[in-house]
């Protein structure tokens, strides 16, 4: 059982009176505030409604080509053509059929969700970038063909996931790369020629470019704050009472001890102060540094 951080400062709120009933560890209380439960669950909400959004964007595409029985494979990428760079644009957004179109729009559902829910910052740099030099690796190394579909995104996503969960090697990010590559570790052997009719160009594309806007962002987004365990909270109070306790015995450090008097610096001049040998003498007394007068005899 674990508990957040702010249960341990809470713990701390000093020794117990003679009497009352010791300070316990609240392991059992919820592991988060409803305010950031309720923070979490809006910003999941808005990340599923955004990859949703694409998705939808998507089957509306390819529901328009069906209703008017027209191909739209013309906008692909097509290699080392100059109006194939058009495609670069809208080769993510066409589908050959509805079969492509379903193997694709869950990945990018589920990928979707999870980059813009952990990374929101890196995700919204790092999409763009995939999009286009998934797009312009095609071009430059794909087959003579129209290379459709938004695998090469799908793919970069996945790449970009997964590197940034062992690049930051924090829990969140290890846990979003655990299910990622739990669910689509398959992507890593559609990078190479497997299929006929199957774009691995697009794919290892959309690969480098996700790996590359992993290097490049990795550090955009704050690491979430680190939930303690009770064990760690107990073994930090520990060690806290032991110094406390320790302090009571042992004297300060000699750095601790507050100087009294500073030596002046070597080239400063030496000053000499001196004192008044004679003072303000009252009737009939002698000064301190003569000798008294010899008494005449009368």
């Amino acid at each position: 059982m674990f508990t957040d951080a702010r249960h341990a400062a809470g713990a701390r709120g000093g020794p117990c009176k003679a009497g009352s009933t010791p300070h316990l560890w609240a392991v059992d209380e919820p592991l988060t505030e409803p305010a950031a439960i309720r923070r979490d669950a809006r910003a999941f909400r808005r990340a599923f409604l955004v990859a949703g959004g694409f998705v939808a964007l998507l089957w509306w595409v390819k529901a328009v080509e069906w209703m008017f029985e027209r191909s739209l494979g013309a906008l692909g990428v097509h290699p080392r053509d100059p109006w194939g760079l058009v495609g670069v644009l809208t080769a993510p957004l066409v589908h050959g059929s509805w079969q492509h179109l379903v193997s694709n729009s869950l990945p990018l559902l589920v990928l979707g969700t999870l980059a813009l829910y952990a990374y929101p910052k890196a995700s919204r740099r790092a999409l763009p970038v995939i999009w286009i030099l998934s797009g312009l690796g095609t071009w430059l190394i794909g087959r003579e063909s129209s290379h459709i579909g938004a695998s090469g995104l799908g793919h970069g996503l996945m790449f970009f996931l997964f590197t940034l969960g062992v690049l930051r090697w924090e829990p969140r990010s290890i846990a979003v790369a655990l299910v990622t590559f739990l669910l689509y570790g398959g992507m890593l052997v559609t990078i190479l020629p497997r299929e006929e009719g199957v774009s691995w160009e697009y794919h290892l594309a959309g690969a480098v470019a996700g790996l590359l806007a992993a290097l490049l962002w990795r550090r955009l987004d704050p690491a979430p704050p680190r939930r303690k365990y009770s064990w760690e909270i107990e073994e930090e109070l520990a060690r806290e009472a032991a110094v406390r306790e320790a302090s009571q015995f042992e004297p300060p450090r000699p750095e601790a001890v507050p100087v009294l008097w500073v030596r002046p610096a070597p080239d400063e001049a030496p000053r000499v102060l001196r004192f008044p040998t004679d003072r303000t003498r009252r009737p009939g007394e002698t000064p301190m540094d003569e000798d008294p007068p010899t008494p005449t005899r009368h």
